[in-house]
């Protein structure tokens, strides 16, 4: 037996409705469900960049004393943010 044309043209609507989730819906799921894994991650990995650099301060306070400990980790960032500002300006 043949398929009627009712059938067949329902077929062929449930399968353009198919595909347009999957251009759409399903994509951008994936991509929310990306962006939160990725924002999760950001802040667990800032929240471990500040209990490290916590420790670390600690560390340098016991054993050369608080002021040389900011003394330190001052000189320490501002060596970073000139080799960041470096690599900049070569650049630009």
């Amino acid at each position: 037996m043949k398929e009627s044309q009712a059938a067949r043209f329902a077929d062929l609507l449930e399968g353009a409705a198919a595909r347009a989730r999957a251009l759409t819906v399903d994509r951008l799921a994936r991509g929310i469900t990306g962006a939160a894994l990725g924002i999760g991650a950001a802040a667990l990995a800032a929240a471990a960049l500040v209990f490290l650099f916590t420790a670390v301060f600690r560390l340098l306070a016991e054993g050369v004393g608080a002021t040389a400990a900011y003394a330190v980790l001052g000189a320490l960032f501002m060596a970073a943010g000139w080799l960041v500002m470096r690599s900049r300006s070569r650049r630009g």
